[in-house]
C-alpha cells in the first residue's frame, strides 16, 4: 500500500505541475465561462482518466521490459524537455477554441471529447506514461488524473476569480523550473544505477 501511496503524491505533484499553463488550462477556462463548472469537470474528468488509464498501461509494459536505469536516463530526458516545453508556453488553435465555444450536446460529453482529443501526445501523458515506468501503475493512474483535474480546478477558480488576468509568465516560469529539477534528480538516479 505505501508504493501506491508514493506513486499517488508523486504523479499528483508532477502531474499538477506539468498542467500548469497548459493548454487544457485554458480549454478549461473557456469552457468555464461558458457552462457551469461541475459539468465542465466531470468532462474533463472523465477524459483524464481514460487517457491517463491508457498511459500508465503504455509506462507499465515499458517498466517491465527495460532495466531502471535506462529508464531513468530517458525520464531525465524526458522532463528537462517537459520544462523547455513548458517554458516555451502553449497557445489553444483555432480548431481547440471553436470546440470549446460550440458545445451543444451535454456539456460533460463536449468536454470529455476535446479533452481527451487534447490530452493525447500532449506532455502531461507522457509524463504520466513516463512515471508508470517507475511506480506501480494503480498510484500513478489516481495522483496523474487527480493532479491534472485539480491544476485545470484551480485554473477555473482563480481565473474567474481573476477575469483572466493570469501572471502566466511566472507559472510558466515556475512549472518549467519543478520540471528542471525532477530531469535533474532523475539523471542523477541514472547514473548511480548504470554506474
Amino acid at each position: 500500500m505505501d508504493a501506491v501511496l508514493v506513486g499517488t503524491l508523486v504523479s499528483f505533484w508532477v502531474i499538477f505541475v506539468a498542467e500548469l499553463g497548459d493548454k487544457s488550462q485554458l480549454m478549461a477556462l473557456t469552457f468555464a465561462t461558458r457552462f457551469k463548472v461541475w459539468p465542465v469537470l466531470a468532462g474533463i474528468t472523465l477524459a483524464t482518466a481514460v487517457v491517463h488509464l491508457a498511459s500508465v498501461a503504455i509506462g507499465h509494459g515499458l517498466g517491465a521490459a527495460l532495466p531502471t536505469g535506462w529508464i531513468n536516463l530517458a525520464a531525465a530526458v524526458a522532463f528537462l524537455g517537459f520544462g523547455f516545453w513548458t517554458l516555451r508556453g502553449d497557445t489553444l488553435t483555432d480548431d481547440e477554441k471553436a470546440k470549446a465555444q460550440r458545445a451543444t450536446r451535454s456539456v460533460v460529453i463536449a468536454v470529455g471529447t476535446a479533452f481527451f482529443l487534447a490530452e493525447l501526445g500532449d506532455k502531461t501523458m507522457l509524463a504520466t506514461i513516463t512515471l508508470a515506468t517507475d511506480h506501480g501503475w494503480l498510484g500513478v493512474w489516481i495522483g496523474s488524473t487527480v493532479g491534472m483535474v485539480a491544476a485545470d480546478a484551480l485554473a477555473i477558480v482563480i481565473g474567474r476569480a481573476l477575469g483572466r488576468n493570469l501572471p502566466e509568465k511566472t507559472i510558466r516560469y515556475g512549472a518549467s523550473a519543478l520540471f528542471f529539477l525532477f530531469g535533474a534528480w532523475l539523471a542523477v538516479d541514472a547514473v548511480r544505477l548504470l554506474g
